[in-house]
């Protein structure tokens, strides 16, 4: 059995992050995907949105704090869930997609959170190249006679053990 959604859309708000008395971080965000329907007796093609709530846990809300704003394009993989509430006496059924991995699409100029806060490139440096050195030419030995392998004989598959 199989579980799984795979959604590219935009974030449709800031996402809404919080943290549970144990400390773990949750992230809720409502991503839109569009999709494109071509009318083929009208010749025309309208756009068709669909809105999903996103929950992110522990690392992911993290990333979506610190990185994700309204307008950011991700792509989002993880599993369908349902809740139930109650409101006001009404019982209430949602659906929501519990996200196993989280990816920022788009260039890094396109997110409204990389002109918030600025990235800066970690410093990287090449590491020294080793000198290189010949390797030693291989000795030619003369090879070693190995045993013949004993030979087992066939058996009659009438005549089995078993």
């Amino acid at each position: 059995m199989a579980n799984k959604v795979i959604l590219v859309g935009n974030v449709g708000a800031d996402p809404e992050v919080r943290a549970l008395e144990t400390g773990v971080k949750v992230a809720r965000i409502r991503l839109a995907t569009t999709e494109r329907i071509f009318n083929r007796q009208t010749n025309e093609a309208t756009d068709h949105t669909e809105w999903h709530n996103i929950t992110l846990w522990r690392g992911l809300a993290d990333v979506a704090d610190k990185y994700v704003r309204k307008g950011t394009q991700l792509y989002i993989e993880g599993r369908l869930r349902n809740r139930e509430w109650e409101k006001d006496g009404v019982r209430h059924l949602g659906y929501e997609v519990v996200a196993d991995e989280m990816t920022l699409l788009g260039r890094r100029s396109d997110n409204p959170a990389s002109q918030q806060t600025p990235y800066q490139q970690p410093a990287y440096q090449q590491p020294a190249q080793p000198q290189y050195q010949q390797p030693a030419q291989p000795q030619y030995q003369q090879p070693v006679p190995q045993p013949a392998q004993p030979t087992i004989p066939a058996q009659d598959p009438d005549d089995l053990p078993f």
